[in-house]
């Protein structure tokens, strides 16, 4: 579903054309989407451009060149929610935004590889922390990670910067998201928009966001939200559309 957006992301297309593919896709695979009425939430997809850190609801706005996109896709599949999120370059961004994008992927990756039986949670967002500041990019405090199963948002909290409260120790069979929200400026949270849902940097500086559901197993952490290799290349090429995930596992 995330490649199927991630080729359709361009200048000129309108994120409800986004919600739109993304529900589509969900439905020929015989899921449902998550996010869809999901408290009162009117779309399937959420869209979130330059600014906004999490929950952009998808409208008539076309994408800009130069703007960054995320695209968080959830699936009810089989009994259980699956989530997972990119942000994706629309046509020609600069290279901060280029920047800002890659160090958001690699945050990730540095959370999930500190996943292991028996560290506490606070040890995925020291590193990711310590990651994306060393770049210069602030780390959002206000939304985390979530434990994800048959129910969308569960316990565990994740948090994605260092919380020395968030002492509960990994066990082999949780199950949770990891997806850092990291700003180019301020990392705090804005005025949540009129709709109820929109969430922007409170200095309006850019903000870029990657996921993935996780597995603790005994001997470290599966990622449960790996493309398939066809899909893989799609959100992997280079070139002005693509930003997104690619697979990586640790057994």
């Amino acid at each position: 579903m995330l490649a199927e957006l991630a080729a359709a992301v361009r200048p000129g297309i309108t994120t409800d054309e986004l919600d739109r593919i993304c529900h589509e896709a969900c439905i020929a695979r015989g899921g449902y989407p998550s996010p869809l009425h999901y408290k009162g939430f009117p779309k399937s997809l959420c869209t979130s451009v330059n600014e906004v850190i999490c929950h952009g609801i998808p409208d008539d706005r076309p994408l800009r060149d130069g703007d960054i996109v995320n695209c968080d896709v959830t699936i009810y599949l089989g009994g259980v929610h699956g989530d997972c999120n990119a942000t994706f370059l629309v046509g020609d961004v600069d290279e901060a935004g280029r920047d800002l994008v890659r160090v958001t992927r690699e945050a990730m990756w540095r959370g999930i590889e500190a996943v292991r039986p028996g560290v506490p949670v606070n040890e995925i967002g020291r590193a990711i922390q310590e990651h994306a500041e060393a770049h210069g990019f602030g780390v959002v405090r206000a939304f985390v990670g979530h434990g994800i199963g048959e129910e969308f948002h569960t316990a565990p909290s994740v948090p994605h910067y260092f919380d020395p409260n968030a002492d509960t120790l990994l066990e082999p069979g949780m199950t949770f998201t990891i997806e850092p929200m990291i700003t180019e400026g301020s990392w705090e949270l804005g005025r949540i928009w009129a709709d109820g849902w929109t969430a922007p940097t409170r200095d309006r500086s850019r903000c870029a966001q990657f996921e993935h559901t996780v597995l603790v197993t005994t001997g470290g952490v599966e990622v449960l939200t790996l493309p398939a290799r066809r899909a893989a290349r799609v959100l992997t090429a280079p070139g002005p559309s693509a930003a997104g995930a690619g697979p990586r596992r640790r057994d």
